[in-house]
């Protein structure tokens, strides 16, 4: 299995996107009070749900012009630069503060002023509206954008060449800046931006849009670091990136639940608003896209929400708390409201499911009794000790040696454990008879040979085959310390303690927490590669946020596939493609008839249909071949435009004359190949046939001393002279990749004589 880390400056097929995309949003807000973001394709737009906690929290809805958020392989171009750019939606609340009232929501910019310093400008967004305060359509001219309360009076001109971000803030009634009250309950809102829409020159932006041949592997992901995305991007990234079929989905420790106004998790509420409309919109668009989700929930809960009677203790009454800043906390198996709570997310979780037409699959996470990091076990809350006679005896530290009775107090844990997760799984199969039910277990803790006597208590007996359709069991931090013999260990006393086959197990290999120890995916990648050679049911990659972080891109052992291949499209069909120059221009028509244009590019993006060259079925077979390995749209390739393939005229003979690439200086030896026509557009040319370049200086034609370089350009062993006329003619192809994934093909229809459709987009290239 091949990978590499891909920076942000990677050579990476091109395409483009519109500045305030609905997908390129993303939200943010103060803990406790919890948003997030849904996209509608259906009306290029996008939906904030809110929850206040706080009256002095505010949401912000969130445009950055550095793509934070992206792998690199998919990541926007970086333009600072606002100028030319007219934004407009149709804006529709409820449950925040009006557009026309005091702190209702404005546009905050943040950039730079001309020395570079720091400022922002405040756009109050009621200035720039026609409609209602709740319903109104929303226009900004970033070339005539005013900050200020009221205009004109307070205008403050907002300078578009320097902004780092935008956001809209979005506020409760009853806001307060600065307070720390909380409201008696939680006030949910919602917000959403339709028809968005940005025109102008400034308008287009770039975007890397590399698509990774499947691999094999699956990949997990997390609501806690992934909660400020729209789920129809995460789900985009996640196809990208070659992984495919399956997605495990942490539902996380601290932004699902809803909340009292205390702050506190709200036992009757398993989802908050904002987090229930994401996750039916993440099981949408993994319907959508083909893919399975298995929803994964855990015993662990940020400790700053957790009630304290539902908290693991030690023998000294301190909770179970883990290393993470803030720390989150382990609930205790035997709590009969906490596992009463986890039942009602799991059935919740399976509903879901069943609304997206996905077969129900829901994991119970790393289940386990917490040992603290001086070896006491946290199994000593009051529901514990009551579950284990009313007085269970102390073990003070599991690394020591334990007598009889506390290896039986251990196993009696194990047993409470056990019914815990067994009461969790058949809520799930009661709610879906056909739901699948997992297991997570994390090997490193649960059989630490530092202290032997934990499994009988965190790897219960209770969890033999069948207690659960798959068990899944995971070991980052032993593959990364290479310590191959306590693995060969562990997964021995799995399959005698719990007998589940290698067809019914997963893996989850990773994951890595520091950008800084990314060397250790090799190892992790490694690792998955053996259990899929071993015959593990599913290999799961844990988990997105890090691989998007450190640019980790994975291709399969046998086809490292580059975004292009240097392939020409089969002739013999391609010689009858239809083709469709074209170029983005917004036309604006004024009242009196008058227009104003906008050249979004500066040049000409073709689009081919090849299907009228197929014509028998032997070509049919060969177009379908040639689809399969391009992986469809995944790999560009070249295409011969049967109108325009040459430097001189259209389709003539090359001669060294024909197009002048450049003057020489005395110094310059490298000289990129273009086409003009008619002085009106300069075309890069980056496939050029080798064998057709010519090229001539000061109207001599060079028959040596000089080379064709990579992304067609001529490179001299010694600069042409100074004002020196460099000249080439070449015979030239375009490069394309398959419009689409898939190329439908009716056999009736085409033995009649209907051409299918084969359509072929051009790929820019640098």
């Amino acid at each position: 299995m091949n990978l590499w880390f891909t920076q942000r400056d990677a050579k990476i097929v091109q395409t483009h996107v519109k500045r305030f995309d609905p997908l390129h949003w993303s939200v943010d807000f103060p803990r406790g009070t919890i948003a997030s973001l849904v996209t509608a394709a259906d009306a290029h737009g996008l939906t904030v749900h809110c929850e206040f906690l706080g009256k002095g929290d505010l949401v912000g809805l969130i445009w950055d012009s550095e793509d934070r958020h992206s792998h690199p392989a998919h990541a926007r171009q970086t333009s600072r630069d606002y100028s030319r750019c007219r934004l407009t939606f149709d804006w529709q609340s409820e449950g925040v503060v009006a557009l026309d009232e005091a702190n209702g929501p404005t546009l905050t910019i943040e950039g730079r002023d001309k020395d570079g310093n720091p400022r922002s400008w405040f756009v109050r967004l009621w200035n720039y509206a026609e409609g209602t305060a709740n319903s109104a359509t929303i226009a900004l001219d970033f070339d005539a954008l005013d900050g200020g309360y009221s205009l004109p009076a307070d205008a403050d001109r907002v300078d578009p060449t320097r902004i780092d971000r935008i956001f809209i803030s979005l506020v409760a009634p009853g806001y307060q800046e600065g307070s720390e009250e909380r409201f008696a309950e939680p006030v949910s809102a919602a917000v959403s931006l339709k028809n968005i829409r940005c025109d102008g020159s400034g308008s287009v932006l770039t975007l890397n849009d590399a698509v990774v041949p499947e691999h094999g592997l699956r990949i997990a992901s997390a609501y806690d670091d992934l909660y400020n995305l729209a789920p129809e991007r995460i789900v985009d990234a996640i196809e990208r990136l070659g992984y495919r079929k399956v997605i495990s989905h942490y539902i996380g420790m601290s932004h699902f639940f809803g909340l009292t106004g205390a702050g506190k998790l709200d036992a009757a509420r398993t989802f908050n608003q904002p987090a229930l409309q994401w996750h039916r919109d993440l099981a949408r668009a993994c319907q959508a896209r083909g893919y399975e989700l298995i929803w994964s929930l855990s015993y662990e809960i940020l400790d700053m929400f957790c009630p304290e009677a539902w908290k693991q203790r030690a023998f000294d009454g301190a909770a179970a708390l883990t290393g993470w800043e803030p720390p989150s906390v382990l609930l205790s198996p035997a709590n009969v409201e906490a596992i009463a709570f986890l039942q009602a997310v799991a059935s919740t979780l399976v509903g879901i499911s069943q609304e997206a037409g996905l077969r129900p699959r829901v994991q119970i996470g790393e289940p386990w009794w917490w040992v603290r990091p001086d070896g006491s076990i946290c199994l000593y809350d009051p529901a514990a000790r009551a579950s284990l006679g009313g007085a269970p005896i102390e073990i003070a530290d599991v690394r020591e040696p334990l007598n009889g009775a506390q290896r039986d107090l251990l196993d009696a844990a194990g047993a409470v454990l056990a019914a815990s997760t067994s009461a969790i799984s058949e809520a799930v199969k009661t709610a879906s008879p056909n739901a699948e039910t997992l297991l997570l277990a994390y090997l490193p803790t649960v059989l630490d040979p530092s202290m032997p006597e934990v499994r009988r208590a965190n790897l219960p007996l209770g969890w033999a085959k069948p207690a659960f359709d798959v068990l899944q069991l995971e070991d980052y931090e032993w593959v990364t310390a290479l310590s191959a013999a306590k693995r060969a260990a562990a997964y021995a006393v799995v399959d005698a303690r719990l007998g589940y086959p290698i067809g019914e197990r997963h893996y989850f290999a990773g994951f890595v927490a520091n950008r800084a120890d990314r060397a250790q995916w090799r190892e992790i990648a490694q690792a998955a590669e053996a259990a899929k050679q071993a015959g593990t049911g599913e290999v799961f990659l844990w988990a997105l946020p890090q691989v998007m972080r450190d640019g980790l891109t994975i291709f399969g052992k046998e086809q490292a596939v580059a975004p292009f291949e240097d392939v020409i499209f089969p002739i013999e069909i391609g010689q009858d493609a239809s083709v469709a120059p074209s170029f983005s221009t917004n036309v604006v028509t004024s009242a009196s008839g008058f227009e104003t244009r906008n050249a979004n590019w500066a040049q000409a993006r073709l689009r081919f249909d090849a299907g009228p060259g197929v014509r028998s079925e032997a070509e049919l077979e060969t177009l379908l071949a040639f689809f399969r390995a391009r992986h469809g749209s995944a790999v560009a390739f070249r295409f011969r435009d049967p109108f325009d393939h040459s430097s001189n005229g259209m389709t003539g003979l090359p001669g060294a004359f024909d197009q002048q690439i450049g003057s020489g200086d005395g110094f310059t030896q490298r000289f990129p190949l273009s086409k003009s026509y008619g002085g009106e557009e300069i075309r890069r040319i980056t496939r050029p046939e080798p064998g057709s370049v010519r090229v001539g200086v000061n109207g001599v034609e060079q028959a040596s001393g000089w080379t064709l370089q990579e992304g067609g350009a001529i490179e001299f062993a010694t600069p042409p002279a100074a004002r020196a006329s460099v000249t080439a003619g070449f015979s030239f192809d375009v490069p394309v990749r398959f419009a689409q994934d898939q190329i439908e093909i009716n056999r009736a229809t085409f033995m009649a004589g209907e051409a299918p459709s084969v359509p072929l987009i051009e790929v820019r290239e640098r």
